[in-house]
């Protein structure tokens, strides 16, 4: 109920404005979705049960199933745009997992109020992901977000959010609205007309990577908007833990005691700098000043699994675009709105990579491994390396599954590579939009696109015999 109020009543006042002759569509579709819901509510209004951790697994996981499956009713129900229902859940579940991907060409000329619900959608998906990530996860125990449980230790020992589920919710709120804010007048105050400024600020915010032009941000051709879209998009690739304590203590200074702050940030410059100094010196640009803000801007995009391009990084050369794609499988930090395996949990690899060398020289010896001053308790360890290992057989099964439909093996990987970890454009067929394959190929996708959102552990749990047990 509550999401068909927030997911088309801002888009019904955009077409109102605009008169684009969308406003029947998203009037249909709110009635729809929220008699639906309130038809639901009255037969479960009775129930009383207390919510135990299996039934956390399940809720997670129907959020984004079922409001990515509603929030596809504005495409199907719309007569300016001819979606399949398959197009129509792609797009929508695209959007609400922040993927990016789109089955839609021709965005220039599509009426201003569905441009903005789809640009809404990831910004609501955005915001379910960081209560998702900073409340929900660590309390069920995936995959190594036990690290970010209020009163436990681990790299935001110091950062305890407040206790209360709800309480922690609505200051994250007033962070994450209030970034979207500043992106939006920021966009505006370097040359964006009003409803551009807004609808990239909701994709930016929240790592989405949709926009309102076929050509994404390049449609702008503008160095000062491709520097504002680099800081919101690095912001928003932050532990929202560390905005928290930032927005509570009026103090910066704790980002620089972070490890996993400190090492995304090594990644992104590193990763920058072997990508603009290719780009130079193979003169895909002529200047030095344009190869460095089209390599920094589509680095931080692809790496932070946002999505937006200026340039068809698909076509850079040498091995710039597997670079790319493989900066993407790393992602964004953790409690962030980004996609990926989260930069601690390839940190605490290479720390436990470490270790067992060190292992091999001192066979006996007690290593632990710390983050800081902190010792990592072995059975987070051991949940990161069970993730990781979850993570690559999902990828195989899914890249064979893309191959048994006709897809070439470059398309397949990147295709798998770009929904898994939420970032959206990948190489060949897919480096501009998802309309040209198969049907069977984009419901696969919609199943990998659920399965980085939720962390893999969150959804593959539903399907083994012991969860259905009593």
């Amino acid at each position: 109920m509550l999401f068909s109020a927030l997911g088309n009543l801002p888009p019904l006042v955009v077409s109102t404005i605009y008169s684009d002759g969308m406003s029947g569509t998203f009037i249909n579709s709110f009635l729809v979705l929220f008699f639906t819901g309130l038809t639901l509510w009255i037969i479960s209004a009775g129930s009383k049960k207390e919510l135990g951790t299996r039934d956390g697994f399940l809720i997670v996981t129907l959020f984004w199933v079922v409001l990515g499956t509603a929030g596809s009713l504005p495409f199907i129900l719309s007569p300016q745009i001819q979606l399949s229902v398959t197009d129509a859940v792609f797009e929508s579940l695209s959007g609400l997992t922040t993927t990016g991907a789109t089955v839609i060409s021709g965005l220039d000329e599509l009426p201003k109020s569905l441009l903005f619900y789809r640009q809404l959608l990831q910004w609501l998906g955005g915001m379910g992901i960081i209560v998702l990530a900073m409340a929900l996860l660590p309390m069920l125990g995936i995959g190594g977000m036990q690290l970010y449980r209020a009163e436990s230790p681990g790299p935001v020992k110091d950062n305890k959010l407040v206790p209360r589920l709800a309480e922690t919710a609505k200051a994250l709120w007033y962070i994450y609205l209030s970034l979207t804010v500043a992106c939006a007048v920021s966009y505006w105050a370097v040359g964006m007309n009003t409803f551009d400024a807004i609808s990239h600020s909701l994709a930016t915010v929240a790592i989405g990577g949709f926009s309102t032009h076929d050509a994404s941000l390049g449609y702008f051709d503008s160095a000062a908007v491709d520097t504002v879209a680099i800081i919101f998009m690095f912001i928003a690739g932050i532990n929202f833990a560390l905005h928290f304590t930032a927005w509570q203590r009026r103090s910066t200074r704790h980002y620089f005691f972070d490890h996993e702050f400190l090492f995304y940030t090594f990644i992104l410059v590193a990763v920058s700098i072997v990508t603009v100094a290719v780009l130079y010196f193979s003169s895909v640009y002529t200047t030095f000043g344009e190869s460095l803000i089209k390599g920094v801007f589509q680095v931080v995009s692809i790496a932070t699994t946002t999505g937006f391009t200026t340039a068809d990084f698909s076509s850079w050369p040498l091995f710039l675009p597997y670079l790319l794609l493989y900066a993407a499988i790393i992602g964004a930090c953790a409690g962030s709105t980004g996609g990926g395996m989260k930069v601690i949990r390839i940190l605490l690899i290479f720390k436990q990579g470490f270790r067992e060398v060190q292992r091999l020289i001192h066979p006996r010896a007690v290593i632990p491994i710390k983050l800081g001053k902190n010792p990592v308790p072995d059975r987070i360890i051991e949940s990161v390396w069970g993730f990781f290992a979850v993570y690559v057989m999902a990828f195989m099964v899914m890249l064979l599954a893309l191959l048994a439909t006709g897809l070439d093996i470059i398309t397949a990987f990147s295709a798998v590579g770009a929904c898994i970890n939420n970032m959206g454009p990948g190489l060949e067929s897919v480096a501009e939009n998802y309309g040209a394959i198969p049907a069977t190929a984009k419901w696969i996708l919609c199943f990998a696109m659920l399965l980085g959102r939720l962390e893999v552990f969150t959804l593959l749990v539903l399907f083994t015999p012991m969860f259905w047990k009593r």
